[in-house]
């Protein structure tokens, strides 16, 4: 299941963020931050984690329009924890 569900143009590049602070437990950060999209084609480029290792952030380039793709944001904590949220996103002329 998607975090939230957003729809862009194919030439457009944009970037979506997930916000962990409301899962991380008190005192721990994200630590590292590693992105997937289904089906494959499109460009993800750039993923950042923010400076107070809450927020990840990866940038979508391309897709086909009608396509629904998932990015999938695999997270691994300072303490050790793990998990996994999602971002649909449709292509759609705009």
């Amino acid at each position: 299941m998607s975090l939230f569900y957003a729809q862009k143009d194919p030439d457009a590049k944009l970037d979506y963020s997930i916000d962990w602070t409301l899962w991380l437990a008190t005192g721990d950060t994200v630590d590292t931050s590693s992105w997937a999209v289904s089906p494959t084609g499109p460009t993800l480029t750039d993923g950042t984690i923010d400076m107070a290792g809450a927020v990840t952030t990866i940038w979508f380039d391309g897709g086909t329009v009608g396509t629904k793709y998932v990015l999938t944001n695999h997270i691994t904590t300072v303490e050790g924890r793990e998990d996994d949220r999602s971002i649909t996103v449709k292509i759609t002329e705009r």
